[in-house]
């Protein structure tokens, strides 16, 4: 990822469609996950390198390394554990073991473009894979179980959209107050 100047973040605001109220299990859960990426794209959106790296004390997350490591859970959870799948890049290189934080530490010098790109291409990638396999059902279990700590049983992709949908939403709750403290701007 390259270090770029300080210019706003090429990640557009995309549509955000409210979850349906009545629909099968598989579109409410892809519903919900939708509906919390699309959150946090709107809490990115026009924001500059700078601003996206703005800690809100006394926490050091930003909004830089929450897209980072989101793009990171969505390579882990569908393409690693579900699919069987090596680390797409950057992952593939990281050396865990120096930096537990990685993800949210390098994005303080990616540019707003990269960290968009990485993104938006994590959950297309995610997005294919889920068309891919869905129609086998949601009690299908992962391929790579593994490394997940206290979850020594069976994963299934019921588990992984539940926990998507867990995982975004807690994370947009964060943006929210990123966003507020960097700009006022609030209701994204």
């Amino acid at each position: 990822m390259s270090t770029a100047p300080d210019t706003p973040a090429e990640i557009a605001p995309i549509p955000r469609t409210d979850p349906p109220l009545a629909a099968d299990e598989v579109t409410m859960l892809r519903s919900f996950v939708d509906f919390y990426r699309a959150t946090i794209r709107r809490q990115c959106a026009g924001l500059t390198a700078e601003q996206l790296r703005t800690p809100h004390p006394p926490s050091t997350m930003t909004l830089a390394g929450m897209l980072k490591h989101l793009a990171y859970v969505e390579d882990v959870w569908f393409s690693v554990r579900l699919r069987g799948n090596d680390p797409a890049p950057p992952w593939d290189t990281v050396d865990w073991d120096a930096d537990r934080d990685w993800d949210w530490n390098s994005a303080l010098t990616d540019s707003p473009e990269s960290l968009a790109t990485l993104f938006d291409g994590a959950v297309a990638a995610s997005e294919r894979i889920l068309d891919e396999v869905v129609g086998q059902g949601l009690d299908q279990e992962v391929v790579r179980p593994a490394g997940h700590a206290g979850h020594g049983g069976r994963i299934t992709l019921r588990w992984i959209l539940v926990h998507m949908v867990e995982e975004y939403s807690r994370h947009a709750g964060h943006a929210d107050l990123l966003r507020e403290a960097l700009d006022g701007a609030t209701d994204l």
